[in-house]
């Protein structure tokens, strides 16, 4: 069960709820977010949750049976929002639509994707400076420096950054510069990084494995929001299977089960999705029509010369033509 304690309630109001949840055979673990103050207590016996509701300090209590309790769609109901500051706010009842490069290459390339992304009136641009590569010698990214220039050209323009974070000791250095950390499909089990992005407090997008179940991915967001942090955003992005005619299987079924499931933003990633240029644009339409609360993909001046990922990254006239049609896409779908 999920018990919301009441705003500022006294430690001794506190523990005589935890020796009451110890009373009945269940445990309490305490976790404390920047939205509320709750008790996650896990135990099999069957009683009347009235008893705990009733006591001095308890805003509301929750049964839970999903094994991610905080999380989960069955104690909060609506939807979460996440404000990233300057209006600029993701979840149900907005598209949210975040684009860039694989990989941060230079500063006119960062530019160019600025004034494109402003152009076209978005306002999340994503791009790499630490890249996880299957070989050793490709481009790997520009690492911190070119975290603080990202930065530096994005915030100017007022530009919202989402970057990928590998390990732990990546998140002091980076964090003044993010505004949303992205944990990779190779990360999205790194139980020691989940927990420390927790304690972070920045928003963080979370990618499903590349062979991850849907409840996989779900635990894994449920190590976040335990540890600290209730601003999660979870992202399909393609899982692998033995098809070879495209780089991932783009699991679409895994938006709406998801909505169900749990109060957190869904995103979509077709780039990595189906990792075909050519068909960036029908999946995007696919997903937005699926009911995702946002799509993330990758555009690039010239993708034939990108360093990493140019295979499926659509140039800026293919992603101008890509956004004007998933806004009209979501109109669709609001009003059908």
């Amino acid at each position: 069960m999920v018990i919301r304690l009441q705003q500022g309630v006294p430690d001794a109001i506190k523990e005589n709820i935890l020796l009451k949840v110890e009373e009945i055979g269940y445990k309490a673990n305490e976790v404390k977010t920047q939205e509320g103050h709750y008790l996650v207590a896990i135990g099999k016996k069957d009683f009347d949750i009235r008893h705990i509701g009733q006591l001095d300090g308890v805003a509301d209590i929750y049964h839970v049976s999903d094994e991610y309790k905080l999380i989960s769609r069955k104690w909060r109901v609506e939807p979460t929002h996440i404000d990233l500051g300057d209006g600029v706010v993701i979840g149900e009842g907005q598209f949210s639509i975040m684009a860039g490069p694989c990989s941060i290459e230079n500063e006119r390339q960062i530019e160019l994707v600025v004034e494109h992304l402003k152009a076209n009136n978005v306002k999340i641009m994503r791009g790499g400076v630490f890249k996880p590569r299957s070989s050793p010698y490709a481009f790997r990214g520009l690492g911190i420096e070119g975290l603080k220039m990202f930065h530096q050209i994005c915030s100017a323009n007022g530009i919202k950054i989402i970057t990928e974070v590998m390990q732990v000791s990546q998140i002091e250095e980076m964090i003044d510069y993010v505004d949303v950390f992205q944990v990779g499909a190779r990360n999205s089990q790194n139980f020691n990084l989940l927990d420390s992005l927790g304690e972070a407090q920045k928003p963080v997008l979370l990618k499903r494995g590349i062979s991850g179940t849907i409840e996989e991915l779900l635990q894994a967001a449920e190590y976040i929001f335990s540890n600290g942090n209730e601003k999660i955003m979870l992202c399909e992005r393609g899982i692998r299977g033995y098809e070879k005619a495209y780089r991932n299987i783009l699991d679409l079924n895994a938006v709406p089960v998801l909505k169900e499931k749990t109060h957190l933003p869904v995103i979509v990633d077709p780039s990595h999705g189906i990792g075909i240029r050519d068909y960036v644009e029908e999946m995007s339409l696919a997903a937005v029509m699926a009911g995702a609360d946002g799509v993330i993909y990758e555009t690039h001046q010239k993708p034939e010369e990108a360093f990493s990922d140019g295979q499926q990254t659509v140039n800026f006239q293919e992603s101008e033509r890509l956004i004007r049609r998933m806004r009209q896409a979501y109109e669709l779908r609001e009003n059908f």
